[in-house]
Formats: C-alpha cells, structure tokens, sequence
C-alpha cells in the first residue's frame, strides 16, 4: 500500500525548514553587493533545504519515542504507525546524498561540508545525545540551526575568493542567541510533555519560573546582538530602526511572560519570536539590498579575512 505524499512532507518539518532556508537567502544577499550568482543560490538553498529536511526526518526518527507520549507530536507519521522507521531511513539518507552531490557538484565543497557538519550537530548530537542529556541542550545544540545563513554565505562567496568570515558569524549569532528565548517559551508551555517523555528541558529541571528570567535574559541579550550589524556596517539607519522596533515588542514579551495573563501567553511569546526573526533578517535583506543609499559611514568596520596588506 503507497504511502501519502503527505506523510513523507511530514517529516521534513517544512514550516521550520521554510525559516531555516529564509535566512540562507539572506545570507546569500548580504554576500554580495549585487545579485548573486544564479546557480550557486539555486542549488546552495536547494541544497541546504534538502540537508534540513534530512536532519528533519532523522529526528523524527531518533524521537520516534517520545513523540509517541507528548501530546504535541503524537500524530507524527512514525508515532501513528503511518510509517515504519525503515521508510523514514531510508528516505532521510535519499534527501542527504541528494543534499551533498549537488552542493559538491553544483556550489563547492566548502559549503558542503559546513552543511554535512550542520546536519550531524542538529541531528546527532542534539537530538541523540544533547536532547535528553543536558537543560542547556538547546543552547549548545542551537549552533547547528543557527548555520544557515552561513551555508549561504559560503554557497555565493567561495568561488569567487570573497569568504568573509566576520560577517557571516554575526548572523549565526543572532539565530544562537535567538534560539532559546524561541523554544523556552514552547517548553514553558509543554513542560508536562516533556517531563512524561523524560526530556530534561529547562523548565522540567530548573522551574518555570527560572525559565521565564533566562528568557528575558537572553532576550535582552538579543537586542545587543542585533544591533551589531549597524555598528559593524554591515546594515544601514533602516534595519537597525527595524531591528529595534521587533527588539523593544520581544522585550515587551519577554517582561511579561514574567508575570504572564494566563497559561497560553508562552506560546504566545513563541509565536511572535517566528515572526520576529522572519521580519528581522527581511529587514536585513531590504536595507542591504533595495535602500543601499541609506548606508551610514561605520564607527569601525570589520576587515574581511586576507584583505590587510603585506
């Protein structure tokens, strides 16, 4: 009996691969100072699309467990049945090979590798080891979802001799520090699932309360990070009025999820934090790409790698 298309989408986790594959773009933009090259952005976000939806279904795989007892995932494909582990393998393997011959064969091998690494951190060591060893296991292991502006950055610029190490880091950065803020709020809210499917997630081990300060914590840290683009710049006057507009509301958020209304305000927090880092690195890719006029003269500006003299 044929499987439904659907199920196998499923487990490619598309709405967060949508986001990842987002701030490849972006990446890809700030890389250059115009458009960049066609088939190094078709098939690097192709590409890196196809290595996160592989570390997508390898963690449906590795959590076919526990996505069995939380609420939240229980009609996940494995955890219903509607697919056996074998399938999911199978098909997690095809979207890797696929991922690493065309960004071998297509882009370059730079941007491969980084990938491969970015697929085995999110996929190996989070989910199998990070995520059921650790409550700072989404921060350590946030590296790995933070790399995608990275892999495009390198996609667009290594062919051409133009890797520029700094700037690509500072948008890793901002997805890092982004990151726990974002999925605290969702444990916060499923701290019950977590603690049935023995998952030791912040708010499990330290409280919802401790929860709730790191998150306004890191929050306030994330509004630091994010006005680096503009002192460094790497942006103009229009995203860092942007960057401090989504700043002060996620700060509002987090303030409030101090002392939040109700139990559902968390995921409230959860959501807005999608919308905020999809406007952020939208603004970045406008200000960089469409109002290049509104470039400031930086304080100091970071020197790409190989450009000094002597």
């Amino acid at each position: 009996m044929a499987v439904p298309f659907g199920q196998y989408w499923e487990l490619t986790k598309p709405r967060v691969v949508a986001l990842l594959v987002f701030t490849a773009l972006v990446g890809m933009f700030l890389a250059v100072p115009g458009l960049p090259p066609l088939r190094q952005a078709v098939f690097g976000l192709a590409g890196i699309w196809l290595a996160a939806a592989s570390a997508a279904a390898i963690n449906h795989l590795i959590d076919q467990r526990i996505d069995k007892v939380m609420v939240r995932t229980a009609n996940r494909p494995l955890a219903t049945g509607a697919l056996r582990p074998a399938q999911v393998l199978a098909f997690a393997v095809f979207l890797g090979a696929a991922s690493m011959a065309m960004l071998i064969a297509l882009v370059n091998p730079l941007t491969a590798a980084l990938t491969f690494a970015s697929l085995i951190g999110y996929a190996v060591v989070y989910t199998g080891f990070l995520k059921r060893a650790t409550p700072q296991n989404i921060v350590i292991g946030g590296i790995a979802g933070a790399a995608p502006p990275l892999l495009g950055w390198a996609a667009v610029t290594n062919m051409a001799g133009q890797w520029d190490w700094a700037h690509a880091l500072l948008l890793v950065l901002i997805i890092f520090v982004w990151t726990p803020p974002h999925f605290w709020a969702l444990a916060i809210f499923r701290r019950d699932d977590y603690a049935r499917a023995l998952v030791p997630m912040l708010p499990v081990t330290h409280g919802v309360e401790y929860t709730r300060w790191q998150i306004f914590i890191y929050t306030v840290l994330l509004v630091v990070v994010t006005v680096l683009p503009y002192i460094v710049g790497m942006s103009g006057v229009f995203y860092l009025g942007g960057a401090l507009v989504l700043g002060a509301v996620f700060l509002w958020y987090a303030w409030r999820l101090l002392d939040p209304p109700d139990e559902l305000f968390a995921m409230q927090v959860f959501n807005y934090s999608i919308v905020y880092l999809m406007a952020l690195f939208a603004f970045l890719l406008v200000d960089h790409w469409l109002l290049p006029w509104l470039q400031p003269t930086p304080a100091f500006e970071l020197i790409p790698m190989g450009s000094r003299a002597g």
